[in-house]
């Protein structure tokens, strides 16, 4: 699965605009974001959609979140709120 393109980021820009309101979190570059330094969330896509890679609970490994729909992007944001 390849790291999401400029194109397929276009269509998750509002989500990102939801993502970089969230307290702690860097943007690097655009799509990939850092907590403390540390890789936290980045997106993907492939033939089947858009997904993101979103720290676990623990921090320790990624977690998948399908975001090509409006209820995986709601999801990713809680997540994203929860862990950061």
């Amino acid at each position: 699965m390849k790291h999401a393109t400029p194109a397929a980021l276009d269509h998750l820009e509002p989500l990102l605009g939801e993502i970089r309101a969230l307290p702690g979190l860097k943007e690097t570059s655009r799509g990939v974001f850092y907590l403390k330094n540390r890789a936290f969330l980045h997106f993907h896509e492939d033939p089947s959609g858009l997904f993101a890679d979103v720290r676990d609970a623990a921090g320790v490994n990624f977690e998948r979140v399908d975001v090509t729909a409006s209820a995986g992007r709601a999801l990713l944001v809680a997540l994203a709120r929860a862990r950061a």
